[in-house]
């Protein structure tokens, strides 16, 4: 498995491996399908490569220190990396924004967003400039 580790990003072993994962999926599968059909091949190359990864991971989403509702990430990675995936021919700036926004209401810091429906695998790694390290124990919410 390749992996993709860059030393100025926070997590890079971790986001590494999530690439690497990543592109051996896309290697196998190609592009073209639903992105649920991503979501469970890359699941199993999680399991393969031994990366800690929780699926449709339910997180809590606040406003103004409320909870206003929850929504389910696609893959909460290593317990700090929230990972988006899409099936797109190409991906557009508002989805790198709703990345980011989700980043910031789960108050994570560091995010990716994947996208297996172009001919290459694209990624793109976040970070979370409003990220408040004081409340990271309040947007996880185990299953």
């Amino acid at each position: 498995m390749k992996e993709i580790v860059n030393e100025k990003y926070k997590y890079s072993e971790l986001t590494g491996k999530i690439i690497g994962c990543s592109m051996e999926v896309h290697k196998i599968l190609g592009n073209g399908f639903q992105e649920v059909v991503y979501q469970r091949a890359l699941e199993e190359e999680f399991i393969i490569q031994s990366v800690p990864a929780q699926r449709e991971f339910e997180m809590m989403i606040f406003y103004k220190e409320k909870k206003v509702g929850t929504r389910r990430v696609d893959f909460f990675v290593g317990e700090v990396v929230s990972l988006e995936i899409k099936a797109l021919t190409k991906l557009e700036d508002v989805h790198l924004a709703q990345a980011i926004n989700y980043l910031e209401a789960y108050n994570l810091e560091i995010g990716m967003l994947i996208n297996f429906g172009a001919k290459s695998l694209e990624y793109k790694r976040l970070i979370n400039s409003k990220f408040d390290p004081s409340k990271t124990s309040t947007s996880v919410k185990s299953k």
